[in-house]
């Protein structure tokens, strides 16, 4: 259930479901889910679904991941990167192939741990770790070409506007009970914001969980 095969058909899955950036379905044909989700789950890691990781998140269905990359990636390559929610580590592993730095805060104590272990252990080299608040970014290595969050709040927090860099994107869910993948660009000061479509995402959470 994880061989080369079983993640073949679900690149293939994506491609019909409409995910038609070739590099992007690539690094998920190579990228091996099944070591980002716990062992009893593994034989299920390469369904296009969501699936518990702990600690009340989840690691996102592989097409959404695929499409928040692509819609990312659509303007050109992103030099730093800026992802809201580290989870499991996966979608940092897809992304850290398709950029050149990445920098991923994670709220919660026990899944920024795991994930940085795991990261280590299968050699991203480009990707930096920390575990904060999501709200509040990581000012210090901005401004992002492209900031990803993968978790929803009401509306998108000013200070990650602000770490956007000009002509830089932001994707992310937005709303409460019914969610959108919201996609921002940065023209200066002025932020132009392109509602796409519907999604499912954990809460956008304040603070740190230990």
């Amino acid at each position: 259930m994880t061989s080369q095969r079983t993640r073949n058909r679900l690149v293939q899955r994506l491609r019909e479901a409409g995910i038609k950036n070739d590099e992007v379905l690539e690094v998920i044909a190579q990228t091996p889910r099944h070591l980002f989700v716990d062992e009893a789950l593994a034989h299920r890691a390469y369904e296009d679904t969501a699936l518990p990781i702990g600690n009340g998140q989840t690691i996102s269905q592989p097409y959404t991941v695929a499409r928040m990359t692509e819609i990312l990636l659509a303007a050109g390559p992103l030099n730093r990167v800026l992802e809201i929610g580290t989870g499991s580590g996966y979608q940092t592993a897809i992304l850290s192939p398709l950029v050149g730095k990445l920098f991923s805060v994670e709220r919660i104590e026990p899944l920024h741990e795991k994930a940085r272990l795991r990261l280590q252990k299968l050699n991203y080299r480009n990707v930096h770790l920390k575990l904060s608040d999501g709200t509040w970014g990581w000012p210090e290595h901005g401004l992002y070409d492209g900031i990803l969050a993968a978790a929803a709040p009401e509306d998108v927090p000013d200070s990650l506007l602000q770490q956007l860099a000009d002509g830089g994107r932001l994707i992310m869910p937005v709303g409460t009970h019914e969610q959108k993948l919201v996609l921002i660009t940065r023209h200066g000061e002025h932020f132009s914001r392109k509602t796409l479509e519907s999604v499912r995402f954990v809460p956008f959470l304040p603070g740190v969980q230990r």
